[in-house]
């Protein structure tokens, strides 16, 4: 986004306005890889079976706790960039457990 300072208020809104509209309409068509979001959520589903396993409901809690609140704050960005329905959970899904790409 460039800024003009001599621009009007109107035109500059009009302008930004469409690069956002363009920059969510470039996200929406692009292909999400969930290749990497698969193995990041395996290797969780691993980790929290093996701390209920073992008894540790306190670490259980805390983990579980902190995938679930990255999660969530990972749709609300979604939807407050624009994505609705299932690419906003499916970006979200990738941010929370993209991670496991580097395996």
């Amino acid at each position: 986004m460039n800024f003009d300072e001599n621009e009007p208020q109107s035109v500059r809104e009009e302008r930004f306005a469409a690069e956002r509209a363009a920059g969510r309409a470039a996200r929406k068509a692009a292909k999400l890889d969930s290749w990497g979001a698969h193995i990041g959520a395996a290797i969780v589903t691993v980790a929290l079976v093996l701390l209920t396993w073992y008894g540790n409901l306190v670490a259980l809690g805390v983990v579980s706790g902190i995938f679930l609140l990255w999660f969530s704050v990972a749709l609300t960005w979604a939807y407050a960039d624009g994505d609705h329905g299932r690419h906003a959970l499916q970006r979200a899904y990738n941010v929370t457990f993209g991670w496991g790409d580097g395996f």
